[in-house]
């Protein structure tokens, strides 16, 4: 690159767990051009994530929750005058570098409106790469965690090392510390993902949950407003002392959280990968996708057992039964709790 960037726009509108694993891009993003204007543009629901970040200028929100409102309500003439507005107002900020690390096209669509000359896709699915300038096509069998962001760095020529970083701000880490005191040691615990081939199973936490409180460690449990009906069916089997804070927290609150617990246990969902982030003990639970296994740190363990038909991601052969995640047994995952409880 013979120009160094001036306006930088990180593109990943979604999903929790890669918002997590792209995040090094942004110190490295900044360690490399510490004069450039660097902007993320992220869905609503992800944007809690990033607004504490020193290193970023702007977090621009793609307001996704209400446009999908107004084409619900079939406001139709409305929606396409704010979707214009906005494309205008992304145009206006006249970036001269997009990193789209979601490639898709509803992301490549909006690296595109930016005006960009230089657009950086990596992969490319839906079409999405004849709408950038370079597409970047990571290699396979990489076992890193975030290892195709680690390879989009390398290809852009980024200085610094690889480090997820969650920022909190004084509020946050307040709050995790106030639950630090107010309930003692306590163990995270993270049971929901998007997808029922990725979920452990319920009886699986009771019997966990009841093998940790032996120990007397109190059990807390996350997840997102729309997890709380699958937190009620947990919370329901048996008379279990958790704290339940499904749908309770902001997403950097959740991270204080996890940031102050003696442990994590979760299965292949953000949360999770926040747990490594934050360096706290974690025990990550994989089935249907294929996990990370060098995530570069002693105080994580993933348990994974490979099947014949693993891994197999959104299209399980299994007609229900998820055998790759019940195969990992509760009195397996509680004793790795205390090896890993133990050591830290």
């Amino acid at each position: 690159m013979h120009t160094p960037p001036q306006r930088i726009l990180i593109i990943r509108l979604s999903a929790l767990g890669d918002l997590v694993m792209s995040s090094p891009l942004i110190r490295m993003l900044r360690d490399s051009y510490p004069q450039a204007h660097i902007v993320w543009l992220v869905q609503d629901e992800g944007a809690d994530l990033l607004s504490a970040n020193a290193d970023l200028d702007e977090v621009m929100i793609l307001p996704r929750r209400h446009w999908r409102e107004l084409w619900r309500e079939y406001r139709w003439l409305k929606l396409a005058r704010e979707i214009y507005d906005f494309s205008v107002t992304l145009r206006k900020r006249q970036f001269d570098t997009v990193l789209d690390l979601q490639g898709l096209l509803k992301s490549a669509i909006w690296a595109r409106l930016s005006k960009a000359r230089q657009r950086l896709g990596l992969r490319s699915r839906e079409g999405s790469g004849v709408l950038m300038t370079h597409v970047i096509n990571a290699p396979r069998g990489d076992r890193r965690i975030g290892s195709e962001y680690r390879y989009l760095a390398d290809q852009f020529g980024l200085k610094g090392a690889f480090t997820m970083h969650i920022a909190l701000s004084n509020n946050d880490d307040q709050y995790g510390h106030h639950a630090k005191v107010s309930f003692g040691p306590y163990v995270v615990l993270c049971p929901f993902t998007t997808r029922p081939q990725k979920h452990w199973f319920d009886d699986f936490w009771v019997q966990l949950v009841q093998q940790l409180q032996q120990n007397n460690l109190k059990c807390l449990m996350l997840g997102g407003p729309g997890d709380r009906l699958a937190a009620q069916k947990i919370l329901d089997r048996n008379d279990l002392d958790i704290v339940d804070m499904t749908g309770h927290t902001s997403l950097r609150q959740a991270a204080a959280l996890i940031h102050y617990a003696k442990l994590l246990i979760g299965v292949d969902t953000g949360l999770t990968h926040m747990g490594i982030a934050l360096d706290t003990p974690t025990i990550a639970l994989f089935g249907s996708t294929c996990p990370y296994q060098d995530t570069g740190k002693d105080n994580v363990q993933v348990l994974y057992k490979k099947l014949d038909c693993s891994p197999c991601r959104r299209h399980p052969t299994c007609k229900g039964e998820y055998t790759c995640m019940r195969s990992l047994k509760p009195a397996d995952v509680a004793a790795t709790a205390q090896t890993l409880l133990e050591s830290s």
